[in-house]
């Protein structure tokens, strides 16, 4: 990759190139962004804050969420982007766990920023707008040079895990102490193994928020290849591909629950936009039913790739023609990445047999889970580490996922995977999102549960059950046909499509013991 790529470099041999389109449609440019972005450096430092320091922000999608990162990012500091989504002593223990020097915070959230301000410590609090205790984002870059800070190395995103299973905890990675500018040519790779290239006319849609790893990943990585980006403050499925036709979409990153949103909108709304831009749709995150991803390949075409990753690192690739060739399929190991799938002693199975899968990531890319090194040991197996899914490879080397173990159901000594359940379930017309869990049985020690979110004008009741129900003969496995089910106005998403499947399942655990 050329050394004349990376946000800054870009920034100044083409300052006026579209950096930013922000969800109000402002247009921000290379220039003005880099002179923002170093403005926010300069007030961190004069702040006295220095290379493994770290910034903590509650943000929505926009500028100054894009800006703290890239600040972060050249001034060695590490920047967490925080869950809006949480609750005040949610967020408030983030800051605490990760020794948080400043927090930068959206008046949209105020009422949790005062909170927060409340349940912990923090000695420099900046609002975008106004928050009562907050000092003006205005006062952290007032007067500050927008020029470039001198003596910059590389910071780092200490991404917190979701918290679905628990306590989040902190992804840290030691810091690189190359310069940013050196750094920032090796950002790309990721895009790069799914052949998106260095080229002004590139456009990624961030269509997930930037607290997520993938939103922030992906948003800097394409600003470091020199694309534009285009940020949607929460995702609807008209407005992506309306977003898509209006500023010609090259690339975005989604999931599947957005893919079934999307084939959940009529015939006639889908037909009224210009997807033809698009050229690489990457999505990950969960499982994706083959049924989903065969017909959004019918729809947009041979652009959808997929990856397998998670906060802690990654993964495998699977183009369009691996997945068609082996339909589910998550793809093979990248390069300098080892995948393996192993029994409960740590052994490697053989192709075909499912146990838990680790990987090995480079050297420069290992974390360990900030302030908790049990965690960090008890995911590691040597050099490899897992975050709990269980999959197999075929013959061909190509991995398939099964599920979480956390989230399998033992029924009578056979293994369950919800996650089957739920792609079929999620075909049904009826079903807008469902939820497969295990609940205490006393006789086969666990029983399947679905939880059913309907479509608009459906009425959830016993008939539609039975429906619902209907719909798996013939599909399904008897013996994975949920036993009781069970509707819900709104399943617990976060924006990015992540299924808090804990606050489900654990009220019928209260008082019992689960084996994970």
């Amino acid at each position: 990759m050329s050394h004349d790529l990376g946000f800054w470099s870009i920034a100044q041999a083409d300052p006026h190139r579209l950096a930013v389109v922000d969800p109000q449609g402002r247009r921000t440019s290379f220039g003005e962004l880099a002179n923002l972005t170093n403005r926010y450096t300069h007030g961190l430092r004069a702040l006295g804050l220095g290379a493994g320091d770290c910034v903590v922000t509650v943000l929505p999608n926009g500028l100054e969420q894009i800006a703290a990162m890239l600040a972060a990012y050249q001034g060695g500091i590490y920047v967490t982007p925080v869950n809006w989504h949480l609750s005040a002593s949610e967020i408030a223990y983030i800051l605490a766990d990760s020794d948080a020097g400043v927090l930068i915070s959206h008046e949209r959230f105020a009422a949790e920023a005062a909170g927060v301000l409340a349940g912990a410590g923090v000695p420099h609090a900046f609002s975008v707008g106004t928050i009562d205790g907050f000092r003006s984002i205005e006062e952290l870059t007032e007067g500050r040079p927008a020029t470039r800070p001198e003596d910059l190395t590389t910071g780092s995103v200490m991404g917190y895990t979701s918290g679905t299973t628990g306590r989040p905890k902190g992804v840290r990675r030691p810091l690189n102490l190359r310069h940013p500018d050196e750094s920032a040519v090796l950002a790309g790779f990721l895009l790069l193994l799914f052949g998106i290239q260095p080229h002004a006319g590139n456009v990624f849609l961030c269509a997930t928020p930037l607290y997520h790893s993938a939103g922030s990943l992906w948003t800097t990585m394409s600003l470091h290849l020199g694309h534009s980006v285009v940020l949607m403050d929460r995702w609807s499925p008209l407005e992506t591909l309306e977003l898509i036709e209006r500023h010609r979409i090259t690339h975005t990153h989604l999931v599947p629950t957005m893919f079934h949103r999307l084939l959940r909108l009529p015939t006639e709304d889908r037909d009224r936009y210009d997807v033809s831009s698009l050229r690489h749709v990457i999505h990950a995150a969960a499982p994706c039913p083959v049924e989903t991803k065969q017909r959004m390949l019918d729809w947009w075409g041979d652009c959808i790739y997929e990856y397998y990753a998670a906060t802690e690192g990654g993964g495998t690739l699977a183009t369009p023609a691996d997945w068609r060739r082996f339909p589910g399929t998550v793809g093979k190991p990248w390069p300098e990445t080892e995948v393996i799938v192993v029994d409960p002693e740590g052994h490697r199975l053989p192709p075909g047999e499912s146990g838990t899968v680790y990987m090995k990531m480079p050297p420069s890319l290992r974390f360990e889970y900030h302030k908790d090194e049990h965690k960090t040991a008890d995911g590691r197996l040597g050099e490899f580490f897992t975050v709990g899914d269980v999959g197999y490879f075929n013959e061909e080397g190509y991995l398939f996922l099964n599920d979480r173990a956390r989230d399998m159901i033992i029924v009578g000594g056979v293994n369950i995977y919800p996650a089957e359940i739920e792609g079929v379930m999620q075909q049904c017309p009826l079903v807008g999102d469902v939820a497969v869990f295990g609940v205490p049985d006393d006789d086969l020690g666990e029983k399947i549960k679905a939880v059913v979110e309907v479509v608009p004008g459906v009425e959830p009741g016993e008939a539609t059950g039975r429906a619902v129900l209907g719909f798996l003969e013939g599909r399904l496995a008897k013996q994975r046909h949920p036993h009781t089910l069970d509707f819900s106005e709104a399943l617990p998403r976060d924006p990015n499509g992540k299924l808090y499947k804990r606050r489900l399942r654990d009220p019928y655990w209260e008082g019992r013991t689960r084996r994970i």
